[in-house]
């Protein structure tokens, strides 16, 4: 049977949900994505995301990608979403119904684009950069409770830029994995790692090739203890050099985390 691979491109508010990838006993967001779809398809569904998201973090932007029989695809109503999309040497016009699938889907969680590709696109492998920002603030605010990290004193942002620089120097970064994660390799090629100051708070920025499990809240936490005058920038150094976690800062909640951009070379 004939299939068409689509991607996916979602955001959600991760506040209620145990992270992205399917768990036994909780409820996550690849959950609710995957029953949405079976219900609109009215079949099994499958999906791959680009990624994995802990508990409580926030997705601006994660791809996934899934396989639709060709002869099943769902079919659009009048006024429905047309794409236009360049794959490889063709140009692709569809319509499909990105309303009726957001109809499906929790308040928290929205589908922004549906995307036909080709069928060796990979959500997961294909991706050439993630962008990551945490967020903290200084003054208490209903409003960002589930959203930004509450922090009490003044930080060095100077100081944490500088360890910050460090890190593009490096590219094992055990230092900062979770514990006991099976994966083939720690290296990690960072391009960004910055600090903003943005008067009422800081928003960290990165941006690398992969990430380690827990990866961006461990440095988060780490440059906290620089930005604390608890070590001095240049201890990053020996901190990733250890490729000890736990000479590393603690890890900082999840709620100020948010996946932001998901970069392919085809899209």
């Amino acid at each position: 049977m004939a299939l068409q691979r689509y991607f996916l491109e979602l955001a959600y508010d991760g506040t209620r949900y145990h992270g992205w990838q399917l768990q036994p006993n909780a409820i996550t967001v690849q959950q609710k994505l995957n029953e949405a779809l079976a219900t609109l398809l009215r079949q099994p569904v499958e999906t791959t995301g680009a990624g994995r998201t802990d508990t409580g973090v926030h997705a601006r932007q994660l791809f996934v990608h899934v396989d639709v029989p060709a002869a099943q695809a769902p079919q659009p109503p009048e006024g429905g979403v047309e794409v236009d999309l360049q794959v490889g040497v063709q140009n692709v016009k569809t319509k499909l119904r990105l309303e009726a699938l957001n109809a499906l889907l929790p308040h928290d969680i929205a589908v922004k684009r549906i995307l036909p590709v080709h069928a060796d696109a990979h959500a997961r492998f294909d991706a050439t950069l993630r962008s990551y920002e945490y967020h903290l603030h200084f003054l208490k605010d209903p409003f960002r409770q589930n959203y930004s990290w509450l922090i009490k004193g003044m930080l060095d942002v100077q100081a944490m830029n500088a360890a910050a620089a460090i890190l593009l120097e490096y590219t094992d970064f055990s230092c900062f994995s979770k514990s006991n994660t099976q994966v083939f390799t720690n290296n990690c090629k960072i391009s960004r790692a910055e600090w903003v100051d943005k008067g009422d708070g800081l928003v960290f920025h990165i941006s690398a090739d992969r990430f380690l499990r827990n990866m961006v809240r461990a440095i988060v936490g780490t440059c906290m203890m620089v930005g604390r005058h608890e070590i001095e920038p240049d201890q990053i150094r020996q901190i990733i050099e250890s490729k000890n976690r736990s000479n590393a800062g603690t890890s900082v909640p999840a709620c100020g985390l948010y996946l932001t951009e998901v970069k392919y070379p085809y899209l």
